[in-house]
């Protein structure tokens, strides 16, 4: 659904000053169906990325494929067939939630927008306030009608920056589900967020990028990537030939002992931690329980864009 082949953005302030590069040679290919994380720091280029894809503003080289259409030559095609979440979306303050989405419903030539705009009000949870003027919502308020216009003509691919920016965890809960529903139809979803778990939770794979791509992989491979897969065995009392025991085991990478545990790097824990379990119960060792050891996404992203 979107194909990108060193797709760079350079901004000329003037003449003196040379050119800025936002993003630079940014290739990627999101499938149908996939919500696909990008991540970065601020100024990374994220939401010029963004505005690119959704051809608001054309790109200096490079070539981008949405919906089958070409960023720079099909663009009035391609702004008809997404949807876009903006970080600071603007809405008709002095207007009614409902006149809002009629509007829009409208100039995307929706079928029966009286109902569409029902449904996604009802859905994020704004119907009883659909009479109020939006100059009076709060931001969190405001910020899920701003999802509801950009969904209202249910594009394939919608681009969300920062969906649940200035939500209560109850509103989140509510967006990431909506998300869930989005994706169960098969819509594609590009996600700027700076919520690492929210990331972590929703994202199919996840890119993370400053100005160029750092790199690319499901939050678990990531994680497998930088870390590899490490299991805790925490034990009753730990005794060194324990920690020799599972060391001399053909299949594991790296042993530490810490307090009562024996923390092992493993390739294939749900094959591997029953045969350790065996030895260790053999040679005497009583186990409390075992956990595999999970590092955060926010522990990969600032390893990765540190490093970068």
């Amino acid at each position: 659904m979107i194909h990108t082949e060193a797709l760079t953005k350079k901004f000329m302030l003037n003449r003196k000053i040379e050119a800025i590069t936002a993003v630079d040679s940014l290739s990627i290919d999101v499938a149908q169906g996939e919500v696909f994380g990008f991540l970065g720091p601020n100024g990374a280029g994220k939401t010029t990325t963004m505005r690119m894809l959704s051809s608001l503003i054309g790109a200096t080289s490079g070539t981008a494929v949405v919906n089958g259409f070409e960023v720079g030559k099909d663009d009035q095609k391609i702004r008809e067939s997404v949807g876009i979440l903006t970080e600071t979306p603007g809405l008709y303050d002095r207007l009614s939630a409902e006149k809002n989405l009629t509007i829009f419903a409208n100039l995307y030539g929706v079928e029966k927008p009286h109902e569409v705009v029902e449904k996604y009000l009802t859905m994020l949870g704004l119907w009883d306030r659909r009479d109020d003027e939006v100059g009076g919502f709060s931001k969190g308020m405001r910020q899920k009608l701003a999802i509801a216009r950009a969904i209202l003509h249910e594009p394939k691919v919608l681009f969300l920056d920062e969906p649940t920016s200035g939500l209560d965890p109850e509103a989140s809960h509510l967006v990431h589900d909506f998300i869930g529903e989005l994706k169960g139809e098969g819509r594609t979803i590009f996600l700027c967020t700076h919520n690492l778990d929210e990331a972590d939770r929703l994202c199919d794979r996840i890119g993370i990028f400053k100005t160029r791509l750092i790199t690319l992989d499901t939050p678990e491979g990531l994680r497998k990537k930088l870390y590899g897969r490490r299991v805790a065995f925490h034990l009753k009392h730990l005794e060194d030939r324990f920690t020799s025991l599972v060391r001399a085991l053909p299949f594991v990478k790296e042993v530490q002992a810490v307090d009562d545990s024996i923390v092992v790097g493993l390739d294939n824990p749900d094959e591997q931690d029953p045969v350790i379990i065996r030895s260790l119960v053999e040679a005497g060792a009583d186990i409390r329980f075992v956990g595999e050891l999970r590092h955060s996404l926010e522990d990969i992203y600032l390893q990765l864009v540190q490093g970068a």
